[in-house]
């Protein structure tokens, strides 16, 4: 084999790995470079995987796979890719929607709040169901029905309004006619009239109202100079009373305490006083019992007046035959 030959296979070999080695490492990247997340809905409106992701109308990544969830066959399971740095968080809520009425559906993911905690890779975003186009035609189709209730109560009201207008035309015409406008003359002018009495004595009221305002007001400018009087002397004896509070508190205090010394004092007395009330019957008893001693001493001197001399009794004499 030539040079030339051996030379071409080898910078064919070594091309073929450059290129794979570039394809694995772009591969690798783009695959690092998304963070998996989930999301679900109760109705998808077609949305079909390689879907845009928005976040904040900015497009972050793409719709994964779209398919019920195994755990709960009532809704709809979303997996996304989305750029890794995309500051998802807990605030953050996803819902389907579009960014013209002629394009295909996406997913649209609200910024959230800052102060959210961030989610992590496959966590699952918060979801918010959109009114598919099934509900809003039965929501057109029952306000259209209102409408119609609504047009054939207006139309009745309508009718209601232009026989009250009919019948207030009628009774403007009647009042308005020639007997109604020399009524009308006729009570214009009793009332012209009536002014032209009153207004005399209207005037004499003002007169009389303004006479006594004027009196009013002298008699407010006389008892000024009282009110004023009457204000300095009440100044004045509350600074009496506020100078003689301090010595009257004062000789209160004394007071005070000399009752509570007396107080005392009494009260020793009283415990003195049933000392001495106590000693006093002590010595009236003693005197009592001297006394009732002293009187039988005397009966029995009486009775037996040689026990001052003799101690037995002496026999008795006998009587005499």
């Amino acid at each position: 084999m030539k040079t030339e030959a051996k030379v071409g296979i080898f910078v064919i070999i070594s091309a073929a790995i450059l290129l794979g080695s570039v394809y694995y490492i772009t591969q690798r990247q783009i695959r690092g470079a998304n963070v998996p997340y989930r999301m679900y809905l109760k109705y998808a409106g077609g949305l079909e995987p390689g879907a845009d992701v928005l976040f904040g109308g900015i497009k972050v990544g793409t719709v994964k796979a779209v398919h019920p969830d195994p755990q709960d066959p009532t809704r709809i399971e979303i997996d996304l890719d989305v750029k890794q740095g995309t500051p998802l968080n807990a605030n953050s809520i996803a819902k389907l929607g579009s960014v013209t009425v002629v394009t295909s559906p996406v997913i649209s993911i609200s910024t959230g709040s800052n102060d959210a905690p961030r989610l992590s890779a496959g966590a699952v975003i918060p979801s918010q169901e959109t009114i598919s186009l099934d509900d809003t035609q039965r929501k057109i189709v029952a306000l259209a029905d209102s409408a119609q209730e609504l047009l054939q109560s207006v139309e009745k009201d309508v009718n209601g309004v232009a026989g009250d207008a009919h019948n207030l035309m009628t009774n403007v015409t009647e009042m308005t006619s020639k007997p109604n406008q020399q009524r009308v003359t006729e009570i214009l002018k009793n009332a012209d009239d009536m002014i032209a009495r009153i207004s005399p004595k209207v005037d004499q009221i003002a007169d009389q109202v303004q006479k006594l305002t004027t009196d009013a007001n002298g008699i407010v400018a006389k008892v000024g100079p009282v009110v004023d009087n009457a204000n300095a002397t009440v100044t004045n004896a509350n600074d009496t009373i506020t100078a003689l509070r301090e010595p009257l508190q004062t000789d209160l205090a004394e007071v005070r305490k000399t009752l509570d010394q007396v107080r005392g004092l009494i009260g020793d007395v009283q415990a003195g006083m049933r000392t001495k009330d106590q000693s006093v019957t002590d010595i009236i008893e003693n005197l009592r019992m001297a006394t009732d001693n002293l009187n039988d001493l005397t009966e029995s001197v009486k009775e037996r007046p040689w026990s001052l001399i003799r101690i037995k009794q002496p026999p008795d004499r006998s009587v005499p035959k």
